[in-house]
């Protein structure tokens, strides 16, 4: 019987399949106690984390038994995956299994940027009627989004982004102009610049590596079409966030959403304090009922044929 230990939080369902079969520790909390993950860690034989874990350094020294690492979502920069590769320890993100999650929050949150007026209820029920004021938002339908990034979260958003009348142009480093996956999704491949500058709604989708780290900054940002809305489910090294929130008080920019931020939990910031037309959420994107029970189910599954193929 191995020992699998879970220091995020996963489907209790999911957590239930591991555990009869195997030895399971699940600690949701556990992350947040370094002392106690890491003495977990040296005698676990699979280790399961979300985006918090750091999976690197002395906890990835601590892993002296472990065989497989399950990350209950897509992005691996928290894990050192060449260091997990020397030490022999399978890395297994949950690819695909919290697109459909993140493709509606990316169009959500597109539609309530472009209105405008979705803010108005405490206005409205105190007795004000701001009517005019907010007789000037922006139909989806007619606009164009623009992908930076068409893996599989990518090309679900352009499915959804066609659905509701948008036009999509998409660009993507790692695939050629001719790539299938651009006809498949109703996207039409374009170079970086172009999508920068032509895009009514800006989504990101890329992993944050050395080429992608700062991508958006201050002179991207500025290069953007005017009364532009940037989407950020990615992560946070991508947009200097300071640049962002001063096109956003220059009213250079229409809007944003920030999923993700370079440090979080996120702290107290200052520069994103009482922005105009941002749109804050904890990295939750990707994370609903649905995509917690799918990447959970996916990565309990993976987790128990990579034990049981090794015994």
């Amino acid at each position: 019987m191995a020992r699998i230990v879970v220091c995020e939080f996963m489907d209790e369902r999911a957590v239930a399949q591991m555990a009869a079969r195997h030895d399971v520790l699940y600690d949701p909390a556990l992350v947040d106690d370094a002392a106690r993950l890491h003495a977990e860690a040296a005698r676990c034989d699979a280790l399961v984390v979300r985006n918090r874990t750091q999976v690197r350094g002395a906890l990835l020294e601590a892993l002296a038994r472990c065989r497989v690492v399950g990350r209950l979502g897509v992005g691996l920069d928290n894990i050192d995956t060449a260091g997990c590769a020397a030490r022999g320890i399978r890395v297994m993100p949950a690819t695909g299994a919290n697109a459909q999650s993140v493709a509606e929050y990316v169009i959500a949150v597109s539609l309530l940027m472009l209105r405008g007026a979705y803010g108005a209820t405490a206005a409205v029920a105190g007795g004000q009627w701001p009517r005019a004021a907010l007789s000037n938002g922006r139909e989806i339908s007619g606009k164009t989004l623009g992908l930076v990034g068409f893996g599989s979260i990518g090309q679900r958003t352009a499915r959804l982004a066609r659905a509701v009348g948008m036009q999509v142009i998409a660009f993507d480093a790692m695939l050629d102009d001719d790539h299938p996956a651009f006809a498949d999704a109703g996207a039409r491949c374009a170079g970086l610049d172009e999508v920068i500058t032509t895009s009514d709604v800006l989504s990101l989708h890329v992993p944050l590596v050395d080429s992608t780290r700062g991508l958006f900054d201050a002179a991207r940002i500025a290069g953007m079409k005017r009364g532009a809305i940037l989407v950020n489910t990615a992560r946070g090294g991508v947009v200097d966030e300071v640049a962002l929130a001063g096109a956003l008080r220059s009213g250079r920019l229409g809007g944003a959403a920030l999923d993700v931020f370079a440090e979080e939990p996120l702290p107290r910031a200052a520069h994103l304090e009482g922005c105009p037309n941002l749109l804050l959420t904890p990295h939750i994107a990707g994370v609903s009922m649905e995509s917690n029970e799918r990447v959970s189910d996916m990565i309990a599954a993976g987790v128990l044929d990579a034990l049981e193929a090794q015994a």
